[in-house]
């Protein structure tokens, strides 16, 4: 595997960012401790999301996610996205338009991966979780599946916690938008044949727990294929390395 940092011009966001990308490498004789499965003239790839606090650089630093990747030759896809809830901001960067629609289209001019919607998937956590199954409902036609590892499911409850002049940087109102409304989108697109499957993994402890049940809800009775799990876990990386590894396995294992 090669892991890439990679700085280029964002017409979205017009400025420069830097995305992280793990790269598949189709021979590495001698290489100690990691295999290869790595085989494809394209490759599939996985766009990686963050949580509110951290960067593109923290799935590298607390999960072994080269490693995990490398069991399936995939690409993975990690880029920077601010507080942003994976919105265009109405005062703030539109980095929703920036990693659902301008990266994916950067990744496979700068490299060597697929296009095509089977071999595009989307994950995060927390924050992550939220913009990974927005993009995955909005851009169903680019991709085929999303993982949301203890998500927040619901932004209206943004308004009672913490501060709420974080709706008002987001969105310029204190109500969440149809569009940035993962219930909203979850009915809209339940009658769409390409709708995409769905990870969702969430701990008991989680104090996004009760945030996450309508959701689940929506999807079970929406006739999504959904496949939800949950542990006696915290909101904590021990919980997330350990359920990136299942997710992995979910999208890339054999069906």
């Amino acid at each position: 595997m090669a892991l890439v940092t990679l700085n280029f011009f964002s017409e979205a966001l017009g400025m420069q960012t830097e995305v992280m990308v793990i790269l598949p490498q189709s021979s590495a004789q001698g290489e100690i401790g990691i295999a290869s499965s790595a085989k494809q003239k394209k490759y599939k790839c996985l766009y990686l999301l963050h949580g509110l606090s951290d960067d593109q650089t923290i799935w590298m630093r607390r999960t072994s996610i080269e490693r995990y990747a490398a069991q399936y030759g995939i690409c993975v896809v990690m880029p920077f996205a601010a507080r942003s809830f994976y919105c265009d901001m109405a005062h703030g960067e539109k980095y929703y338009t920036f990693i659902a629609k301008e990266l994916p289209q950067r990744i496979s001019e700068f490299f060597r991966v697929s296009s095509k919607r089977e071999d595009n998937c989307v994950a995060g956590l927390s924050m992550g979780g939220y913009g990974a199954m927005k993009i995955a409902l909005r851009e169903n036609d680019k991709f085929c599946a999303c993982a949301a590892l203890s998500p927040l499911c619901d932004m209206d409850t943004m308004r009672h916690a913490g501060d709420p002049s974080l709706m008002i940087n987001l969105f310029g109102q204190l109500e969440t938008p149809d569009e940035d409304s993962l219930l909203f989108l979850a009915d809209r697109e339940k009658d769409n044949p390409h709708k995409p499957r769905i990870y969702m993994a969430t701990g008991t402890q989680d104090f996004l727990y009760d945030n996450a049940q309508p959701l689940r809800q929506k999807f079970t009775e929406n006739g999504y294929d959904f496949t939800y799990t949950e542990a006696a876990a915290g909101h904590n990386w021990e919980y997330w390395d350990a359920q990136i590894q299942n997710v992995l396995k979910w999208m890339y294992g054999k069906r």
